[in-house]
């Protein structure tokens, strides 16, 4: 018999799954061996444990012990959920258990936040009913509890009742605090484990580097990389990835650097943080290096890299990474849908954004309410207004973001009645505008001529949304007035704007000079400008052009020869168009693009057809020293009547094959 069970002990001690417990258990059945205990705390630990074996021989158990209860509340919290371990606590009472000082901590350990907040007061009261609330175990269970459920100011009362010498106790505050995003009190409740004189575990330390990492505290992240480095604390890869985090969020690249190239084994997570901090220091050359050196990369580090290129506003690069992401098998998530989706506005390229729409539906990528924005500011980008109405209307949740992407699409896309009308809707649904939305309003009135409107919006929007005005604000009222010729109002809003004028307020300023031809307001205007950007070589031109008009033929020759003298040249402007997948740049008089002699053979074909049909170019803004028939031409090589295509193959082109991006 004593050889049977130790034979049986062995078999317990090496048992791996269901099916040999059950063989085990047949044979203890057989030796006439009643090791029920043995039985059911297997179930309950074993990672393939089955809960409903080890209730089929609890119920075997006449008077089970407080011993076999507890391991069946383990089980239930680590199989079954929480609340099935709360069951078994209650069946348990109802049959005179008392629990011990192991019954609550099982309870609380696979306890939900919901689940916590719901009973979590009820058995803190049971705790102190059976006298246990002196025990460090349930002390800590309690805490852990309250942590979970946000009640952080309960979990703080039990922590300063506890034996405060144990570093378990501390971490779980201060994992508690970092849950709740209190980082703060993080970092004050670190200074009260120093002065306690309690040891930090690498747990505590990596705790601490997190708040730091999200409060941007160098200090305290150096005096945690001190610590480690002078008190021998074994940097283990959480704790070194830990430092890089922090280092590159306070942007200190170098040190983050400098732990990364002295890592003996780096992970993904390592990777990804440097990728991240690079990006987040504007060091996209850089980041990219190391993306491009990464063993294995995940979704995050792709996104990290998408992002980075996004915002360096490097839109056609974005979405050529996010082609290779696809042909490396690693399937997007909606961070990265959003990512793409922002390059695709921005480039105009709306065959591209549709085709991205359709890989959301196919994959089923979460659709939630930030691609649905991305997806209305795309289409209002790409002037496809049916289609962003369209996303709005599918929307089952919308924001304030939303709301706004609407306000300002149909604002910049000359819709300005329904981008009011949608602004007074989003008020009366009780969503409160910000300063974008106002921007949008205020856009819509410039566009459409509502001055008075304006004027009441812009009021209301200091009076009833206490949204204090922006240079951007300023710069569309001057916008406004100016477009209806109330220069002087314009000129007054500027001499009492809150903030420094740019060289956006003044251009406008000056734009509306030009228009109702006022040169002495367009000189001050001027010289506001070039007080601020010496190099616009665009407020030169325009101020050319108001001469020109107001017949000031030696002020026009001034400025000119002041342009030489300077050096100064206007840069010229471009125009973009997306054509079967590819984005072509539009140049002035440029003749680089491939298939120039034909773009410019159909632009003469369609002068003369304009001719004919009654048009009359007009050149009386083109202020240079030629002949009336060589200002109508250069009128004709504008930059949005020509296709330049590009430059250059690789700054200046998108070659996606359209067969590239169907959606398979």
């Amino acid at each position: 018999m004593k050889k049977k069970k130790m034979m049986i002990s062995a078999a317990f001690a090496n048992c791996q799954s269901m099916n040999q417990l059950k063989q085990i258990h047949c044979q203890t059945i057989k030796a006439g061996l009643l090791l029920r205990n043995n039985i059911i705390a297997l179930c309950c630990t074993m990672p393939t444990g089955d809960m409903s074996y080890a209730c089929q021989v609890f119920d075997t158990i006449p008077e089970p012990s407080v011993f076999i209860w507890n391991t069946m509340i383990k089980g239930f919290s680590r199989i079954r959920g929480a609340y099935n371990g709360v069951l078994a606590y209650i069946n348990m009472l109802r049959r005179n258990v008392k629990p011990d000082t192991y019954t609550f901590p099982f309870l609380f350990k696979g306890f939900s936040p919901n689940l916590a907040l719901c009973i979590g007061k009820e058995l803190h009261c049971h705790v102190v009913k059976f006298g246990l609330e002196s025990s460090v175990s349930v002390q800590n269970g309690l805490i852990h509890m309250y942590s979970l459920c946000g009640l952080m100011g309960m979990a703080r009362a039990i922590f300063y009742m506890t034996y405060q010498e144990d570093v378990f106790t501390w971490n779980l505050m201060l994992s508690g605090y970092n849950k709740m995003k209190q980082y703060d009190e993080t970092i004050r409740l670190f200074g009260e484990m120093e002065k306690n004189a309690v040891k930090p575990s690498s747990v505590t330390l990596v705790l601490v580097l997190s708040a730091c990492s999200k409060l941007k505290d160098l200090c305290i992240g150096q005096k945690v990389h001190d610590y480690v480095k002078n008190c021998g604390v074994e940097p283990s890869l959480i704790l070194e990835n830990a430092l890089i985090d922090t280092y590159a969020a306070c942007g200190e690249m170098d040190l983050a650097l400098d732990i990364f190239q002295g890592m003996k084994t780096r992970d993904v997570i390592s990777w990804t943080t440097i990728v991240t901090g690079c990006v987040n220091a504007w060091k996209i050359d850089l980041a990219r290096n190391y993306f491009d050196q990464m063993p294995e990369r995940d979704s995050v580090s792709w996104t990290a890299m998408i992002h980075g290129y996004i915002r360096m506003s490097c839109f056609k690069e974005a979405l050529t990474l996010f082609r290779e992401m696809q042909a490396s098998n690693i399937e997007p998530n909606e961070f990265i849908m959003v990512s793409v989706l922002t390059a695709c506005a921005h480039l105009g390229a709306l065959e591209i954004g549709e085709w991205v729409r359709a890989y959301i539906e196919k994959k089923k990528v979460k659709n939630d309410v930030f691609v649905g924005n991305a997806l209305i500011d795309m289409y209002f980008k790409c002037g496809s207004i049916e289609r962003a109405w369209r996303t709005f209307n599918q929307m089952s949740h919308k924001d304030k973001f939303t709301w706004t992407a609407m306000v300002v699409g149909l604002a910049i896309n000359g819709h300005a009645e329904e981008a009011i009308d949608m602004f007074l809707q989003m008020l009366e649904a009780s969503i409160e505008p910000d300063e974008v939305t106002y921007v949008g309003v205020l856009s819509a009135c410039t566009h459409a001529g509502l001055v008075d409107e304006g004027r009441k919006f812009f009021s209301t929007m200091i009076s009833e949304h206490k949204i204090e005005p922006n240079v951007t604000h300023y710069g569309c009222m001057v916008d406004l007035l100016g477009r209806a010729g109330q220069l002087k109002e314009a000129h007054e809003i500027i001499n009492n704007m809150t903030m420094q004028p740019n060289t956006i307020v003044w251009g406008t300023l000056l734009g509306a000079c030009r228009v109702h031809k006022r040169p002495e307001l367009a000189e001050l205007a001027a010289q506001k400008i070039l007080e601020l950007d010496p190099d616009n070589g665009a407020v030169y031109v325009l101020l050319c052009n108001i001469y020109g008009a107001c017949n000031k033929w030696e002020n026009l020759h001034k400025i000119r020869k002041l342009m030489m003298d300077r050096g100064v040249k206007k840069i010229p402007g471009c125009s973009l168009i997306e054509m079967n997948g590819v984005v072509h740049e539009f140049v002035a008089g440029d003749q680089s693009h491939p298939d120039s002699e034909e773009i410019y053979t159909k632009l003469e074909e369609m002068a003369r057809d304009l001719k004919l049909a009654g048009y009359s170019p007009d050149i009386s803004e083109v202020f240079i020293d030629l002949e009336e028939e060589d200002k109508e031409s250069r009128l004709y090589l504008h930059s949005e009547k020509i296709d330049d295509g590009q430059r250059s193959e690789k700054d200046s082109r998108l070659q996606f094959d359209r067969d590239e991006w169907r959606c398979s």
